[in-house]
């Protein structure tokens, strides 16, 4: 599949060098739990002007922007490598997509490794979205990051679930636990935000023993044969460069609607930033694929 790639701005590459340079001080400094500073840092990307929250019990929380579009709904489903992450922290991000769109957004908090190791994650995923199908939202935009955008194209394996989504949008998505692609096994590849060891100790700590390849756990081995339109987005400075460009050749080969997008110089998961303009193109890219394809 051919990408469209994404060069870099003179500004970006300042900035990029700026922002990983703050986010390693913060990591230095941060006197909390792993769990806590994730949170502090994801806290960063502002929630949106007018954007309204809403906590909805345990389950995660609403973000309604002001003029709200009534015939779609956003779920949001957020990365942290299994172990990491919450709703509430995530709001920022969602929100720069709930105000670009108009329509309601909602984040949804699932259970955490390695207390609740696989497959309780993608379980809550399926819960939460069959209560919201029943509720009567039937017309999903669905969106996720990292293993977010994993859980993502894992719910798109239900069909009862895919049939009332309308669009997928993964930024970024960890579709290989078995960490087979080249740009994870490429030593040139130098990933600012990740060593290879950082991942398999996640992996392990979310699977406990459980197979690599189950479907569930790695999207990529699935066999899908309907999906929504897809937009996948990713850096090109990235160890799971390859998990995106994968499954974005896989779903254009089973003649789904594919567009993958690969921004250069760009890291894991950069569309928090709103400081990049590539980030600011990429959300609006985001946006626009989900108005289209409703």
């Amino acid at each position: 599949m051919n990408p469209t790639r994404h060069p870099l701005t003179l500004h970006d590459r300042e900035q990029v060098a700026q922002s990983l340079a703050e986010q390693q001080a913060h990591r230095s400094s941060f006197n909390g739990s792993m769990r806590e500073h994730y949170d502090a840092m994801t806290e960063q990307t502002p929630l949106a002007q007018g954007v309204r929250a809403e906590q909805i019990d345990a389950s995660g929380w609403w973000l309604h922007p002001q003029a709200t579009r009534s015939e779609r709904v956003i779920v949001f489903i957020h990365g942290g490598a299994y172990m990491l992450g919450s709703a509430k922290a995530y709001r920022g991000f969602a929100s720069q997509l709930a105000v670009r769109t108009g329509y309601s957004t909602f984040v949804l908090d699932y259970p955490l490794a390695p207390e609740h190791p696989f497959p309780a994650a993608p379980d809550k995923v399926v819960q939460i979205l069959s209560a919201l199908i029943e509720d009567g939202i039937t017309d999903i935009a669905l969106v996720g990051d990292s293993a977010g955008g994993a859980l993502s194209l894992m719910a798109l394996q239900y069909p009862q679930l895919a049939a009332h989504i309308r669009s997928a949008v993964v930024f970024s998505p960890w579709t290989d636990l078995t960490f087979s692609g080249e740009s994870f096994n490429d030593p040139n590849m130098l990933d600012p935000i990740f060593q290879p060891a950082i991942l398999q100790d996640a992996a392990r700590a979310y699977l406990q023993g459980a197979e690599a390849k189950d479907q569930r756990a790695s999207p990529l081995f699935a066999e899908t044969n309907t999906l929504p339109p897809l937009l996948i987005q990713v850096g090109s400075e990235e160890l799971l460069l390859s998990d995106a460009t994968r499954y974005a050749t896989k779903a254009k080969e089973r003649g789904g609607v594919v567009q993958l997008d690969i921004y250069e110089g760009m890291h894991h998961v950069f569309q928090r930033d709103v400081q990049l303009d590539a980030t600011r193109h990429a959300l609006e890219a985001a946006a626009a694929f989900i108005s289209r394809h409703h």
